[in-house]
């Protein structure tokens, strides 16, 4: 199986497997325990083997599974989400956020502008040459003020996209880098664009780890305006 086709598997047909291999790693040890009873010591052998490999691959398909989770393939350039925007008071903005999956979200952010923020993992040279894609995952979305000083004293508007005590490449990247020798370097990309009243973004990421932020033609019309039109 190519690395393209394992990593575009939902997580959820990746703990299927490992519940499929940890059934029949239970099944293994059944006749183990009979082997062993009837003191079939050879017999017993291969079937301790082959209980240790199914275990194993069973591990990998979990934590595959869940490492994975909130990771996409990156390609040349990556749909990221698109960004609605609707003004609700001075600085002070409701945006509808929509995945390329069809999934959406509502927030409300402050200030006068939008960064959203990805991490990107790459992989080291032997990684590469056998074809595996680096990965992203959307790391926050927050508001930015024009104004340094407001920046400094104003609220401040930081909404995650990951979900506390999840477990991910990243994080076991940072703690256990010896799991993961094959992680080149682990990096963070952002983007930002002003905020308008009915405006639509779209957001894309590069094969290089940039983040690029794009208006539609009307948003960019009223982002030339004065005071954003």
């Amino acid at each position: 199986m190519e690395w393209n086709t394992l990593l575009r598997m939902p997580m959820t047909v990746l703990l299927v497997l490992a519940a499929v291999f940890a059934l029949i790693t239970l099944v293994q040890l059944v006749v183990l325990r009979r082997h062993l009873h009837n003191r079939h010591h050879l017999a017993a052998s291969w079937r301790a083997l082959l209980c240790v490999a199914f275990f194993a691959l069973t591990l990998l398909l979990a934590g595959t599974g869940a490492a994975l989770r909130g990771y996409r393939l990156l390609g040349e350039e990556a749909p990221v989400v698109d960004i609605d925007a609707r003004i609700l008071s001075p600085q002070r903005w409701a945006l509808t956020l929509s995945w390329p999956d069809g999934s959406t979200r509502q927030v409300q952010l402050s200030g006068d502008a939008w960064r959203v923020e990805a991490m990107v993992l790459k992989w080291k040279l032997p990684a590469l040459l056998a074809g595996v894609p680096p990965l992203y995952r959307l790391d926050r979305l927050s508001g930015r003020y024009d104004d340094a000083a407001q920046e400094a004293e104003a609220p401040r508007t930081v909404i995650s996209f990951g979900e506390a005590g999840t477990f991910d490449l990243l994080t076991l990247s940072k703690q256990y880098p010896q799991w993961l020798p094959e992680v080149d370097t682990v990096y963070g990309s952002g983007a930002f664009l002003p905020l308008v009243d009915q405006g639509h973004y779209s957001v894309s990421l590069m094969r290089t780890g940039a983040l690029v932020a794009r208006p539609d033609e009307a948003t960019e019309r009223r982002i030339g305006q004065p005071l954003g039109g």
